[in-house]
Parts: structure tokens; C-alpha cells; sequence
């Protein structure tokens, strides 16, 4: 099979934000309890914190995690997680029906971020509370001293504030799981108080307001536009969540369903739009993709726990060589719509469908989807370039004309690097590809990374690593026109730079 693509450098979408490579760590299972945090561990710091995750968490190079929730939070008192660990209570989590000790909380998280060299965005509670306890918990994280919270943080030991940037406005408000589960009306009223009293506390933030959590929810659309209606002059990001499956075992539909996430993007953009031109603003409000993954694999198995335990293993998918290339379709995908996608956040960083597991007591590896995740976050920093693409095509049950080769190109202008992030859909056949490269005359081919295997379901283990990159020197870059070929059912990074 062959496949055509233009790498042009005037071909620009815009410029990549680093925090599109962001992460999620929420109350939940194992994320926090024997994932990032487990004394006693061999390997855990002399807070707790484990040294092996904290390296796995680096080699991602992630500049944002999102905490504390997720559907933990639309219930969490945060002054349970400050002061004295030991007069901290243990409370019930009805959003995953468990009890949480609060041992790790607001400073503890604050301080492992710095431990992994990430950025905390933080997440108020707009669902059992309100504008007054998202304005406290600004103020102890973000003042400086001499006022209530802010003198009550420096009693907790933490003498400078931490100044987080980035706050979620709840979370997930849309659905009816959700702890206290409102109406848009209802959110966006609320949610527009919270903001107005967050950003008179500490005018510095930036605020993400709670967009639908699936395109296929019933209220998708009217969610959006009547929330930002109210909220449009507080937000500066609305956010998008989606999950996909492959429960029926059909590769070639579930490989399809980038398009889909692609349209609900473009549609949340066209929805803000509206908004603004209805307000006559000049603000643009962007989008924060702040939970996206493959999220099935353990659904039976989570329906076996048993209510009211501590970090019970919760949403621990093991995941296959089929998931890593929609994983790889799904960051083509926001690059593709970097001038509009700012922050995005993989749900969720350790064992909780996550790319980092680990054995309580024993080693953290690496699942697949940690590799397309890893070559991204460490080439796609630069600029976006659209790639037009010439490729055969297949329909499947739930979409039409999809094609074989998912593609983009990023330049990084500063490293003289020129990086194609592609994906070959076909699941028996090789791709030959032809790319022209116009307006990087000095580029030398580098390398070619591939990771693929034989078989689909192929997954890691503690064990054994049985999906891995392999790096590859068979490429040609001859003039204008370079020449690769893509292995079935492949992702692949291919890097062009200056010599």
C-alpha cells in the first residue's frame, strides 16, 4: 500500500503549548495510594514518594497534573488533606465508593509535583460546595502571608506560597453521576460566582470551566453555550473529556474513532465562537482536552471490589499494542488542533488507565500506551503543521472514509528538528510512504522509532516488556522527497533534522 504527504514549512497550525502533554491524578484506586506514594517501598523517598514512578513520570516529561479529581472532588473538603496527617479524618468517597485516609493532600501533591518537575492544575469542589471554599483554598495556596489561610499554609510548614496557575471549575458537572450533578443554568451561575471571588483573591489564575463530558451526551452542545454564557467574561478554557473502546473487537472501527474526538473538537471550538460573538468579545476561550484515553479493560473487574475499601485497584486496565496506536491516533489528533487545544491531560498518570503500573511493594513499568505518549511529549514541541495526506481509505460500522495513515508534522525551530508522528491504520499491510519536504532544504534524515507487534493484544507486564519501541536507520531523504516504509498496524516517529 502506498500513502503521499506535503511537509511544508508555511504549512502552519500553530504552536504547540506544552501542556497538551499534561497528566491526571486524581483520589481514585491506586493513582495516589501504592502509586505515586507508598512508605515503606523500597524505593520511596523518605516522604513516601517513590523514587521508580517519579523517573517513569520524568521520562514522560509532563509540564501539568491535574489533581485532585475527577468525580473525587465534586465531594472533597480540601482542609481535610492540610495540616498534621495524623489528625486528618478518614472520610467515605461516595464518587467511587471508598474511604480516603487524606494522608496525601493540597502541600504533599504540591511537593511530589516538584519532585517529577510538573506544574500542579488544581480542581475546586462546585459540587457538595461552593464560591467560598474555591476562594479559601485559593488564598492558602496562592497568598502570601498575613491573612487567615494564608498564615494557616505557613503553620503547615509551607512558608511561600505554592502559585498554582491553572484551576478547574469543578468537574464533569454535566452528568448525572457527578456529586451533586447540576443543571448548565444551575453551573454556570454557580461556577461564575466561584470564578469572580477566585480571580478577585489572585487575578494571576487562569480558570477552565466544566465542558460536556462526552459528545454524546444528551445535553452536548446546549451544555456548552448556556454554561459560557454565563462564564465567558471568567474562563479562559472550556473543557472536553472523551474515553473510547473496542468492546466488539473490531480493530478497524476502533482505530476510527480519532475522527470522532477530531469533530467534537472542532464543534466545542465553533460553540465558544458563538458565545464570543454573541457577547461581542474580543476574547478568544480556548480548550483544555484535560482527560482523554482508552478506558474499558477493567469495567468487569471493577464491578467485583468491594464497597468502602482503601485504594482498592480500581480502573486498572492493562493495555494492548491495539490500544497504543488509537492512543497515537488521539495525540495526532490534538496536535492537529494545536491552535485551539492549549491543555490536555491523560487520564490518568499511574495505575489508574494510566501508562505507568505499579506491584505494591514491587517494581512500576512501563504499559504501551506510555511510548506514542513519551515520543510526543518529547518531539512535538514546536510548530504544528498541517499535512495534507494522500492515502487509501476504509469505512467501518461507525465511520466512513477513514484513512490508512493518520499523520502531522511538528517543527521545532529551536532544536532544528523536524518530527511526522504517523500512524498506519492497515492491520496487514505495509505503507509505503512518499513525503515531500519543502522549506527544510539542510534536513538529513535521523531516525525512524516504530512500535508495532504481530499481535494486537500483545501488552507489559512487571515482568516482561513486550511492546517497545525499536529504532530504525532505513529511511531516504533524497532532495525534496523523502521515502519510508511503515510496518502494519504501526506507530512511528520519524525525525528529519539539520545537519
Amino acid at each position: 500500500m502506498k500513502a503521499k504527504l506535503t511537509l511544508h514549512k508555511e504549512f502552519s497550525i500553530g504552536e504547540t503549548d506544552k501542556r497538551i502533554y499534561g497528566s491526571f491524578i486524581e483520589h481514585l484506586g491506586r493513582a495516589v495510594y501504592s502509586g505515586i506514594y507508598e512508605p515503606g517501598h523500597p524505593q520511596s523517598d523518605h516522604e513516601g514518594f517513590r523514587d521508580d514512578v517519579a523517573a517513569l513520570v520524568k521520562e514522560l516529561d509532563i509540564p501539568i497534573v491535574r489533581y485532585p479529581g475527577g468525580n473525587f472532588v465534586s465531594g472533597y473538603n480540601w482542609e481535610d488533606g492540610v495540616g498534621p496527617a495524623a489528625n486528618r479524618p478518614m472520610r467515605l468517597d461516595l464518587a467511587w465508593g471508598t474511604r480516603e485516609s487524606n494522608q496525601i493532600g493540597t502541600n504533599e501533591f504540591a511537593r511530589w509535583a516538584k519532585k517529577v518537575s510538573t506544574e500542579v492544575m488544581m480542581a475546586v469542589n462546585l459540587g457538595t460546595r461552593g464560591a467560598d471554599a474555591a476562594r479559601n483554598l485559593v488564598e492558602y495556596c496562592n497568598f502570601k502571608r498575613g491573612s487567615f489561610w494564608s498564615d494557616l499554609r505557613r503553620s503547615h510548614g509551607v512558608p511561600e506560597p505554592h502559585g498554582f496557575k491553572l484551576w478547574c471549575l469543578g468537574n464533569e458537572m454535566d452528568g448525572p453521576w457527578q456529586i451533586c450533578h447540576r443543571t448548565a443554568e444551575e453551573y454556570g451561575r454557580a461556577a461564575a460566582e466561584a470564578a469572580k471571588v477566585m480571580k478577585w483573591t489572585d487575578p494571576s489564575i487562569e480558570l477552565v470551566a466544566c465542558g460536556s463530558s462526552s459528545a454524546r451526551m444528551a445535553t452536548f452542545g446546549d451544555w456548552e453555550y448556556t454554561a459560557l454564557d454565563h462564564l465567558y467574561d471568567f474562563a479562559d478554557y472550556l473543557s472536553l473529556h472523551i474515553y473510547f473502546a473496542n468492546k466488539e473487537g473490531d480493530a478497524l472501527n476502533f482505530l476510527g474513532r480519532s475522527l470522532e474526538m477530531d469533530r467534537f473538537i472542532k464543534n466545542v471550538a465553533g460553540i465558544c465562537d458563538l458565545v464570543k460573538a454573541k457577547k461581542k468579545s474580543r476574547k478568544i476561550v480556548n480548550l483544555s482536552f484535560d482527560e482523554w484515553n482508552v478506558w474499558y479493560h477493567s469495567n468487569d473487574a471493577d464491578a467485583k471490589i468491594e464497597k468502602w475499601t482503601e485504594a482498592p485497584p480500581l480502573l486498572e486496565d492493562i493495555y494492548t499494542m491495539e490500544d497504543a496506536l488509537a492512543a497515537g491516533c488521539m495525540l495526532i489528533t490534538l496536535l492537529k488542533n494545536a491552535d485551539r487545544v492549549k491543555i490536555a491531560c491523560l487520564a490518568q498518570l499511574v495505575n489508574v488507565i494510566a501508562p505507568i503500573m505499579t506491584e505494591k511493594g514491587g517494581p512500576a513499568w512501563r504499559q504501551t500506551i506510555f511510548y506514542p505518549f513519551m515520543h510526543a511529549s518529547k518531539y512535538g514541541r514546536g510548530t504544528v503543521l498541517r499535512v495534507p495526506v494522500s492515502s487509501d481509505k476504509y469505512d467501518s460500522k461507525e465511520y466512513w472514509d477513514v484513512p490508512y495513515l493518520e499523520a502531522v508534522g511538528v517543527h521545532n525551530m529551536e532544536r532544528r528538528e523536524l518530527t511526522v508522528f504517523a500512524v498506519n491504520r492497515n492491520l496487514t499491510e505495509a505503507l509505503d510512504l512518499t513525503a515531500g519536504v519543502y522549506g527544510f532544504e539542510q534536513y538529513q534524515f535521523i531516525e525512524h522509532i516504530t512500535l508495532n507487534h504481530e499481535n494486537l493484544q500483545a501488552v507489559n507486564s512487571a515482568k516482561e516488556e513486550t511492546v517497545r519501541p525499536v529504532v530504525r536507520h532505513k529511511g531516504t531523504i533524497d532532495g525534496a522527497v523523502l521515502e519510508i516504509r511503515l510496518p502494519p498496524a504501526s506507530w512511528n516517529v520519524i525525525r528529519l533534522g539539520s545537519v
